[in-house]
C-alpha cells in the first residue's frame, strides 16, 4: 500500500529499525494541507497549504503495525492525491491525527524533523515552516500579530 509520510516515519532507516521495509521511496508532496507539529507532527486541512514529505510503499501488516505504536495510536488514516516530484499523481494513504487531539509541543521533535527534512532535500519553503513549529502555538500566534500591525 502507498503511504504518504511527512514527520519522522519519513526515515527509511528509522523504519527498517522496526521491520518494515519500505519500497518504491519517492519524494513527494500533497495539497490542501499544512504542517501542524504538536507532541508529534500532522497534517490538518488548509486549501492554500503543501505539505512535503516521502511516499513508500508498505504492506498493510506493515502500516497496522506502525501505527499500533502508543504515541501514534490515535492516528487515522485518510486518503490523499500525492503528488511526485516529476509531476505524476497517485493516491495514498496518509495517517494524522484528528485536530482534537493535537495537544502538546514538543521542540526536540521539531528540531529532529527539521535535521531530517533537510538530508531529505525538502524545499527550503517547507523546511521555514518547520522551524517556525519549533516555537510554541503562543509565540508563533504572537508573531503573526505583531506582523499584522
Amino acid at each position: 500500500m502507498r503511504v504518504f509520510f511527512y514527520g519522522l516515519f519519513m526515515d527509511e532507516g528509522l523504519l527498517e529499525g522496526q521491520g518494515i521495509s519500505p519500497a518504491e521511496v519517492s519524494p513527494a508532496f500533497v495539497d490542501g494541507f499544512g504542517l501542524r507539529i504538536g507532541e508529534r507532527a500532522t497534517l490538518v486541512r488548509h486549501p492554500d497549504y503543501r505539505a512535503y514529505g516521502v511516499l513508500m510503499d508498505i504492506t498493510p501488516d506493515e502500516a497496522n503495525t506502525l501505527y499500533a505504536e502508543e504515541s501514534v495510536v490515535d492516528y487515522e488514516p485518510e486518503p490523499v492525491i500525492v503528488t511526485l516530484i516529476d509531476g505524476t499523481q497517485v493516491e495514498a494513504i496518509c495517517y494524522n491525527l484528528p485536530e482534537d487531539k493535537i495537544a502538546g509541543f514538543n521542540p526536540a521533535y521539531a528540531k529532529a524533523l527539521l535535521d531530517l527534512a533537510t538530508r531529505l532535500e525538502i524545499p527550503a519553503v517547507y523546511l521555514n515552516q518547520i522551524r517556525q513549529a519549533q516555537q510554541p502555538l503562543h509565540l508563533r500566534l504572537q508573531g503573526l500579530c505583531l506582523e499584522e500591525n
